[in-house]
């Protein structure tokens, strides 16, 4: 399980963005953002969590952040991809990044980000993915 704030990657105007950790404890988007992306990367990606939160979750302009079907989208700090997916509220899980090598979504990335969105229901609704719900603080 994690704890809430221990899974935050950014809070802004009322939007939480969080990393989806998987029941190891190990979050593949945060390791690839700590790992693969320098300063000016991190600043962009920042500055497209501030977009969506601006645009109050909608996906108005695709060069930033794409609809990629199957209710998952992609924030694009070039060269670089990262998938979410919306939860209830004003809350974004980003579940992991990798490198853009060609235009369209390799479907293995999309794979990848549907498994990572059914761990995390699957979890959260048993109340078995946040620290605090097995508390039952939350």
């Amino acid at each position: 399980m994690v704890k809430r704030g221990e899974c935050l990657a950014y809070e802004h105007q009322g939007w939480r963005f969080e990393w989806y950790v998987n029941e190891e404890g190990n979050s593949p988007g945060a390791k690839y953002y700590q790992e693969e992306l320098d300063d000016d990367e991190k600043d962009e990606l920042t500055a497209l969590f501030e977009f969506l939160a601006e645009c109050n979750g909608q996906l108005k302009n695709k060069e930033k952040i794409r609809s990629e079907g199957d209710k998952l989208f992609a924030f694009k700090p070039k060269p670089h991809r990262f998938m979410a997916f919306f939860v209830k509220g004003k809350t974004v899980i980003i579940t992991h990044g990798f490198l853009k090598k060609r235009d369209d979504l390799p479907l293995n990335e999309k794979k990848k980000a549907k498994a990572y969105r059914r761990d995390y229901t699957n979890r959260n609704t048993k109340g078995c993915y946040y620290d605090e719900q097995a508390k039952g603080l939350r």
